[in-house]
């Protein structure tokens, strides 16, 4: 929503990787905006202070790493609107056995 604190988007990320075991493999920031750059404002992450504005389009993508083993990410795009946030991105989350 607008108007909150980037941190507190890291710190929901954090809270779900901590209460799935994995805080220890989780080493880097949530996410970050989306516009001319690669990596631009706003930086989701725990160290850095932005307030989240209408129309900002930034990613959610927290990444579990463990080594010896693997690792994974997923990133979503979203939209801020007025009351919330859209996901730009709309790809199936079902786990595909192969």
């Amino acid at each position: 929503s607008p108007g909150i604190d980037s941190r507190e988007i890291d710190n929901s990320a954090r809270d779900v990787i901590k209460k799935a075991g994995y805080a220890g493999f989780f080493g880097h920031g949530t996410g970050h905006g989306i516009g001319l750059q690669v990596h631009e404002s706003p930086y989701i992450t725990w160290n850095r202070k932005e307030r989240i504005r209408e129309d900002m389009v930034f990613t959610i993508e927290p990444g579990i790493y463990v080594p010896g083993v693997g690792g994974g990410r997923i990133e979503d795009m979203v939209l801020v609107k007025p009351k919330g946030a859209e996901a730009l991105t709309g790809l199936p989350r079902k786990l595909e056995v192969i």
